[in-house]
């Protein structure tokens, strides 16, 4: 088979498009022949060696395509059914493409657990695009936050993976929502998919906008996975009782404390990685009634994912790129 594999860290120069063992379903598995396959900020930080993994390593967690063979011992699927992968392995203790040969590929051997039969409504492209940051979101929004309708949800950095999807599982639930960017034409998009308000983070008053449009009570639930760079901010646009969902923390990990926000309001800080079996399961239901859609930004071929990986470095995306395969 064809494959996208790094045989060493460093940038995208280092993604060798190459030939690669078939690989073989053993007992419980399933072969999928693959479709479709999209980029995570995770496969950038493996591929840098954040973590470094045993080489070579195909990368992708996220995947669809068709059932090509069944191992021993498999029921519920025939060759030819469609499919989409879930890629938390051992209820996202370990992640397809990190912690095993991912998706980036022709072909990917899965135990039959994480593997789900996808309804002709979704696209090969979009059922890629959803799996790790919607299961990822979900768990943050619904599991850990319980996002109730009409509440008021804070997204920074609408454009990201996490990030849209907490914006499309946020309106899917009724809640109502105000995103950031740094970018002018990504917050006209996000108003255009239905964002409540937007605020550009780099040169306007976040807290101010948070007011404004909340009518003074603020963000109930803050979706943080910056660090950094908007800590001190999340805490104080922050409603009483609100929460602060915590999954990352890209501009780094230790920011201003300001703990006096915390107890003057009364927050819960709630850190969320991941997703557990019903986690996957419960979005998945989202995206398939379309109460919750994936967004396909950009489609690149599996054999430019030195392109892909360059464009999703840039950060120009609004929504997932993908690779057609």
């Amino acid at each position: 088979m064809k494959a996208v594999r790094i045989h060493e860290d460093g940038g995208p120069e280092v993604l060798q498009y190459e030939d690669a063992e078939d690989p073989v379903p053993g007992p419980g598995e399933v072969l999928v022949r693959l479709k479709a396959a999209s980029l995570n900020h995770l496969d950038l930080w493996v591929r840098r060696g954040l973590p470094s993994v045993p080489k070579p390593r195909i990368l992708g967690a996220d995947g669809a395509g068709v059932v090509a063979a069944l191992g021993e011992g498999v029921t519920g699927f025939a060759e030819g059914d469609r499919v989409v992968l879930n890629p938390g392995l051992d209820d996202g203790a370990h992640i397809i493409g990190e912690h095993t040969n991912g998706t980036h590929a022709e072909l990917i051997a899965v135990p039959a657990g994480y593997v789900y039969h996808l309804p002709d409504s979704l696209s090969f492209e979009e059922a890629a695009a959803f799996p790790l940051v919607f299961e990822t979101a979900y768990r943050m929004l619904v599991t850990r936050a319980n996002l109730q309708a009409e509440e008021w949800v804070l997204v920074w950095g609408i454009g990201g993976g996490v990030a849209t999807a907490s914006f499309q599982i946020a309106k899917a639930l009724g809640a109502r929502t105000i995103v950031t960017s740094s970018s002018d034409e990504k917050l006209r998009r996000a108003r255009e998919l239905g964002a409540d308000a937007t605020v550009n983070h780099a040169h306007d008053d976040v807290p101010a906008a948070v007011t404004e449009a909340t009518g003074g009570h603020g963000a109930d639930v803050v979706v943080e996975h910056v660090g950094e760079a908007t800590w001190k901010t999340s805490l104080a646009v922050a409603a009483k009782d609100g929460r602060v969902t915590v999954c990352g923390a890209t501009s780094g990990p230790n920011p201003p404390a300001q703990l006096h926000r915390i107890w003057w309001k009364q927050l819960t800080i709630l850190g969320s990685t991941m997703g557990t079996r019903a986690d996957f399961e419960g979005v998945f239901e989202l995206v398939k009634s379309g109460r919750a859609k994936p967004i396909v930004d950009k489609v690149f071929p599996l054999a430019e994912a030195q392109a892909a990986h360059e464009y999703l470095e840039a950060g120009r995306q609004l929504g997932k790129v993908v690779l057609a395969i």
